[in-house]
């Protein structure tokens, strides 16, 4: 390995050695006098009645970008405001009932400064995350937490490395005790995460796709077109619309532009397929685990058909406001655990 390689490498093992070493003594900071810090904002947090703004500018701004994310998507309604537009008119976003919260590592901030005496005055309270103690952000606030680091992770100590990995664990580590404070659940994380890895993991557990393989695929909707009026109209609905897809592919081969159409028609007839396996999956899923709860016939399809509707969506703008109370909720995550010891 030549001198230049050699070089990078012993520097990115020094910036992750430098950010660990700090990560750590900021926690052993946090259970030692931070305590009282910590429960006080995850207090105000968890007491908000309305929104979680998080705000900061520069290399904090990303940061406080993806905390307002973090809040969001684990069941605490969050958004960013850049402090510099919030003094040109955006500061209307925040309301008495909101929590503010100001990242600055420095913690004198001018554009922070210049919002948060307002944002006080509204009735806000104010979480400050901040590198200094003393500064002018962590006396305004009603809560402040610790984020300092002895130095930078860049040769030169001036680019924000360390720091803002501090501030981004500590972000983390309030919605992470947010969330449980919450009762934040699984299912509950799939209302914000319908799509993509994490949706299809809550969405349709192993064990649920094979009870519906088992039925096998024809027989499975035979099966609960027989017993939902709900799904029948739904997967008729679908087929129908495949079919219809298919014959104007068929048709409009001819020319470019009816080449295209056929192309973007042919696509849906993939998303169809695919809503149509989805749908069975998930209503077996939960008439099997409702009949296990003790329910009767009537009362399993209507569960089914609602579990349908709520994680899948209505074709029918009747059906969208549908819904039925159970006498024990279902969590979708418990549907695989009763599944597969039902096949054992």
């Amino acid at each position: 390995m030549n001198a230049k390689n050699q070089r990078a490498l012993e520097l990115a093992c020094a910036t992750l050695d430098l950010e660990a070493d700090a990560i750590r003594k900021m926690r052993d900071r946090l259970a030692q006098e931070g305590q009282s810090a910590l429960l006080l904002s995850v207090h105000l947090l968890e007491q908000c009645r309305g929104r979680i703004v998080v705000s900061g500018i520069g290399k904090s701004g990303h940061i406080a970008r993806k905390v307002a994310a973090t809040f969001a998507s684990t069941g605490s309604p969050a958004f960013f405001v850049h402090p510099a537009e919030a003094s040109h008119g955006d500061l209307g976003m925040v309301t008495r009932e909101d929590v503010f919260v100001a990242i600055s590592n420095s913690g004198e901030t001018e554009e922070l400064l210049t919002i948060v005496p307002i944002i006080k005055r509204t009735g806000a309270k104010l979480i400050a995350l901040t590198g200094d103690p003393n500064s002018s952000l962590a006396k305004l606030a009603d809560a402040h937490l610790d984020i300092s680091v002895d130095k930078e992770a860049c040769p030169l100590n001036m680019a924000p490395t360390t720091s803002t990995t501090a501030a981004l664990a500590m972000g983390d580590a309030l919605a992470v005790s947010l969330l449980d404070a919450r009762g934040f659940k699984a299912e509950d994380f799939l209302r914000s995460h319908p799509g993509g890895r994490l949706g299809r993991k809550l969405i349709a557990h192993v064990s649920e796709v094979m009870r519906y393989l088992t039925h096998g695929p024809g027989a499975a909707h035979a099966k609960i077109n027989e017993a939902s009026a709900f799904m029948r109209y739904r997967n008729t609905l679908l087929a129908e619309n495949a079919q219809k897809t298919v014959a104007e592919i068929a048709l409009n081969t001819g020319k470019y532009k009816k080449v295209k159409d056929a192309a973007q028609a042919h696509g849906y007839i993939f998303q169809s397929i695919f809503q149509n396996w989805v749908d069975g999956v998930t209503w077996l899923a939960a008439y099997d685990k409702a009949v296990a709860e003790g329910m009767n016939e009537k009362e399993a399809v209507r569960y089914a058909d609602s579990v349908v509707r709520d994680t899948q969506g209505s074709l029918r703008p009747e059906d969208v406001s549908v819904s039925i109370v159970l006498r024990k909720p279902l969590s979708l995550t418990s549907l695989a655990t009763s599944l597969t010891a039902g096949s054992k």
